[in-house]
């Protein structure tokens, strides 16, 4: 009986949590940096080698994009978005792909791709796009310099991510259209790397996209940090071979978000339960003392504990005692 009087207070915060992102969407969408224009992008043929000669073709045609939009923005009179974009289109930068529309679509490789025997695919959160891009890339620098020769990170930005403040950021629906996207690109990764291990790493609301792809998803480990939810009830459900872990910084918000969903007629609001629980059945890593945006800061617990990760380094004493931690939170 208990568990109807708390279902029903779940369900009334996320009702005042949706409400109030409703109230200030308008001054969150008058500042969000989607409209400065930018050209489509060339037509890709698929990456099937991750030969050298073949992703110096892709960093190429990355780097013509980008100078593009570059001076698009400039046109435009965004000397932000156009000063970003020249230190993106910097020689030793490799872009894989680069849409300058709508915030932003990237993938960048840091790392040799071509000898890379480990593959990590970062999905981030909220308010991501191209004039906040360096701090996303910041957190695949600092992986890949945990992990070392013979890896490769990716910055993966392939869709419209939500505004912190906004309904969208509520709801599954943006998940929803970038899951696709994101099986396509590691369907190609997989066929131009088909003996490298990938894992696939994602952060806040990037969670709810790779638990919507998980299935789908050709990757030996998932890895949910900092996650509101998936819109899963447990591991099972996202019918996924891929080992899924989760954790979650002593000092990150994202703990106090309400973990429950709400069907209404035509929206979803919510994403049901924590990830960091036992009931949901994920593998527990400890995430440390961190907040919400430092998982991948340079010399943090998390960090080291994600790079073991992505090693296959699974069988580690920390990761028992841990799991065995959190039963008892």
């Amino acid at each position: 009986m208990a568990t109807r009087p708390r279902a029903r207070r779940l369900h009334r915060a996320l009702l005042v949590a949706l409400v109030t992102a409703s109230v200030t969407v308008p001054v969150s969408g008058a500042a969000r940096p989607a409209a400065v224009p930018a050209p489509a992008p060339a037509a890709l043929a698929p990456l099937t080698t991750a030969s050298p000669a073949a992703l110096a073709e892709r960093y190429a045609a990355g780097r013509d994009g980008i100078r593009a939009a570059e001076r698009a923005a400039a046109r435009h009179g965004d000397r932000t978005r156009a000063a970003a974009l020249r230190v993106m289109a910097a020689p030793a930068r490799q872009f894989l792909s680069f849409d300058g529309r709508d915030g932003g679509r990237t993938a960048e490789v840091v790392g040799d791709l071509a000898r890379a025997e480990r593959v990590t695919v970062l999905v981030p959160g909220s308010d991501t796009g191209l004039d906040t891009y360096a701090r996303f890339r910041s957190g695949a620098v600092a992986l890949q310099r945990e992990l070392g020769g013979r890896s490769a990170v990716v910055a993966w930005l392939g869709y419209r991510t939500p505004g912190t403040v906004s309904p969208e950021v509520l709801t599954p629906a943006l998940a929803d259209e970038a899951a696709p996207r994101l099986v396509s690109f590691l369907g190609e990764l997989a066929s131009a790397k088909p003996v490298a291990r990938v894992s696939l790493l994602c952060h806040s609301y990037g969670s709810v996209v790779c638990a919507r792809a998980a299935a789908d998803a050709r990757v030996a480990d998932i890895v949910l940090y900092g996650s509101p939810g998936t819109g899963a009830d447990t591991v099972r459900d996202l019918r996924t071979r891929a080992t899924v872990w989760a954790g979650r910084g002593a000092a990150d918000w994202v703990a106090h978000v309400p973990h429950a969903q709400l069907r209404l007629p035509f929206v979803t609001i919510g994403f049901g339960t924590d990830p960091v629980s036992p009931a949901f059945g994920a593998r527990a890593f400890d995430a440390g003392p961190g907040g919400h945006s430092d998982y991948l800061k340079p010399g943090s617990v998390s960090l080291r504990n994600i790079a073991r990760i992505v090693a296959g380094e699974h069988a580690g004493e920390y990761t028992r005692r841990y799991a065995a931690v959190s039963r008892h939170a």
